[in-house]
């Protein structure tokens, strides 16, 4: 333990533990990040120098910069980074719950939920003209209530005198293909221009991302990241089993609900708006886990960082390694997060 020291909030009210070199991490994460925003908004169709984006971004630059910087790529890069770190927090969280390195909101089911429930949104409230009748600010709703129909189901098919871990994973993969099903007739049976829109986002994808759509997911995301963040500790006493956790005086129970909320809520606002991005909530705790350890106190923000960086990294090059094409981010995440995902499993025991 002498790797992790303690922390306190609200005057001693929260504590939680956390890396000690956590701090210098954290700001070459952040350093790194701001890199890659930097490349982001230089790089595309019409490319940008690097001292035109610096100078842009301290409120200088010619209105043309300003203009490609702020209106075309900067809506499109805070929706990847609002989403990679929705995605990646609530796979950590995820992974933290049911003890299983391979859990993920993508893979237990809650990522196919909240696709399903766009889907449907989609369909029922868009005219001929493919404009919504409704506002988008219902959208991330929507999603939410698809993840927490795939969250409920989960949780009370596996709950048999408490909820075990294990039966979790393996009933969140039955209603991940339940809720695969659901999508897949929802878009035959709706009109075939919004099915075809609807492919190409259930891939994932921040294109045509707009300052209303993160107007909308901005708050919703870092809101729900300040509760997780204050709700982690509770992660790392359910990590010890149920029965330690309890001796210890946790709501095991109250505990892993509240957890699996956030989770939920954090999933269908980055699915709301970019779409099912594959492998993210699984590989960015992963890698968080590497270089902070296991104390949720610096795990969760890590991963959240992360998560962010793969989401631009794969939006970036999806919109310039094939130009004039454009390949959907979840394209590159899924290339790389499946062989990830079978290098795992054959890691398990």
């Amino acid at each position: 333990m002498k790797r992790y020291s303690s922390r306190r909030l609200f005057s001693g009210r929260i504590s939680f533990l956390i890396d000690k070199h956590a701090g210098k991490k954290m700001a070459v994460l952040l350093l790194l990040l701001f890199l890659l925003l930097t490349a982001s908004a230089a790089l595309g169709d019409i490319k940008l120098s690097l001292p035109a984006v610096f100078h842009t971004f301290i409120g200088g630059g010619t209105d043309f910069d300003q203009l490609v910087v702020y209106s075309f790529r900067m809506p499109r890069m805070v929706v990847a980074l609002l989403a990679g770190m929705a995605l990646a927090a609530a796979g950590a969280i995820l992974q933290g719950l049911v003890r299983n390195p391979l859990a993920s909101p993508d893979i237990i089911g809650l990522t196919a939920g909240a696709s399903a429930a766009v889907v449907g949104f989609l369909t029922i409230f868009s005219n001929e003209s493919n404009a919504l009748t409704v506002s988008i600010q219902w959208l991330p709703l929507a999603a939410f209530f698809g993840a927490a129909v795939a969250a409920l189901a989960i949780y009370l098919f596996a709950w048999k005198n408490g909820v075990s871990p294990v039966r979790l994973v393996l009933i969140g993969i039955g209603v991940a293909a339940l809720m695969q099903a659901i999508k897949t007739m929802l878009m035959i049976l709706g009109p075939i221009h919004q099915a075809a829109k609807a492919n190409i986002w259930l891939t994932g994808t921040v294109n045509g991302a707009s300052w209303k759509d993160v107007a909308v997911l901005a708050p919703w995301t870092i809101v729900l990241l300040a509760a997780a963040f204050l709700a982690a500790r509770h992660v790392n006493i359910q990590e010890l089993g149920d029965e330690l956790a309890v001796n210890a005086g946790a709501r095991v129970e109250w505990q892993r609900l509240l957890l699996i909320i956030l989770a939920t809520g954090l999933v269908g606002g980055a699915v709301a708006f970019a779409g099912g991005i594959g492998f993210v909530g699984l590989m960015a705790p992963h890698m968080a886990r590497r270089l902070v350890g296991s104390a949720f106190g610096a795990l969760l923000p890590a991963s959240a960082l992360i998560g962010a960086m793969l989401v631009m990294a794969a939006d970036l090059a999806g919109r310039t390694l094939f130009l004039p094409l454009e390949v959907p981010a979840g394209v590159f995440t899924a290339g790389i997060g499946a062989p990830y995902f079978i290098y795992l499993l054959f890691r398990m025991k």
